[in-house]
């Protein structure tokens, strides 16, 4: 499907959307870092600007539309989140454009605290929203990691279908493929330690692959986020873009123990290709890794969009 990409940053969603066959027509980011890996990595058709300084009549008409609105002030990272952090209210200018535009289908995705944020006030909102646009809607938190990505990540993930369409073409949430329970009969988690062993180790081999710098900040192993300590046989905790909602970058301990993983590392557990260079100062590389959808999930999304729009039948859509 022709797609558009709202609040896109480093591209992680539409690499795996492209890299299961829609057409990535145009997309948006604030952040200049993430805007020039975009157009370095992807496509010229990314526009440096916030979303809510665009006219929906500047945007083009497209049979999906995707997006993942800030996140800050949802996360369960953030202790001071609340209802009425000014960056929760940015799905409003996602819930504007699906509402001008009326795409065939829209998803969205943002982290999985925002299902709890007020007593669930926020997300009855937020589906709220979807729905009054016009689209049946679907939210179910997911873990990237049932995906074949080596990390345990938990997103929620909104899928709407025009509410014109057949129920039989529905977009829904794909299925698992990987499980950490051999009675699941699905393809084992894949671990960090595997998804390392692919990755050249940055101090031996500092020019082997883009982005081989690596925070000095010291590992310190307790019980906190950002300080945890890594089992290369197992999932990688959260790759994340900043802790607690403050301060600086919040760089993964490696599964050594000796030192942080270098974001050319941290971007392999989010499942870029080891050639994706990220453009910005380590810091902004840093968060850009961690704002990203893990682009092996991504293709799950992707896929399962792809099979929603081979039901439409020929008379309902504008592109079935």
């Amino acid at each position: 499907m022709d797609t558009v990409s709202l609040f896109s940053g480093a591209g992680g969603l539409d690499l795996g959307l492209a890299a299961t066959g829609h057409e990535l027509i145009w997309a948006n980011d604030f952040d200049k870092d993430s805007v020039s890996t975009y157009r370095k990595n992807i496509g010229d058709h990314v526009i440096h600007a916030p979303i809510e300084a665009i006219s929906s009549n500047d945007i083009p008409e497209a049979e999906l539309i995707v997006g993942g609105f800030p996140c800050q002030g949802f996360s369960q990272a953030n202790l001071r989140r609340t209802i009425e952090d000014p960056r929760n209210r940015l799905y409003k200018e996602f819930v504007r454009v699906i509402t001008d535009k009326q795409p065939l289908y829209f998803l969205a995705e943002n982290v999985r605290g925002i299902s709890s944020l007020g007593g669930g006030s926020a997300l009855a909102l937020i589906v709220a929203g979807f729905e009054a646009a016009g689209y049946r809607v679907a939210a179910k938190v997911l873990n990237a990691a049932d995906f074949g990505v080596p990390q345990n990540r938990y997103r929620m993930i909104f899928l709407g279908t025009r509410i014109d369409l057949p129920n039989v073409a529905d977009l829904r949430h794909p299925l698992p493929t990987h499980s950490s329970r051999p009675e699941d009969g699905l393809q084992p988690h894949r671990t960090l330690g595997e998804c390392l062993a692919a990755v050249p180790d940055p101090i031996k081999f500092p020019l082997a692959v883009p982005n081989q710098q690596y925070s000095r900040y010291r590992v310190v192993e307790r019980d906190f986020t950002g300080h945890r300590a890594t089992n290369p046989d197992r999932p990688s905790p959260t790759i994340l873009a900043r802790g607690n909602g403050g301060g600086g970058v919040n760089a993964t301990p490696h599964p050594d123990g000796t030192r942080r993983m270098s974001v050319r590392e941290s971007a392999a557990v989010q499942t870029f290709p080891l050639d994706f260079e990220f453009e910005g100062k380590l810091g902004s590389a840093y968060r850009q890794v961690g704002n990203a959808v893990a682009v092996k999930f991504a293709e799950a999304l992707g896929s399962a969009a792809s099979v929603a729009h081979r039901q439409i039948p020929s008379e309902s859509g504008r592109a079935a």
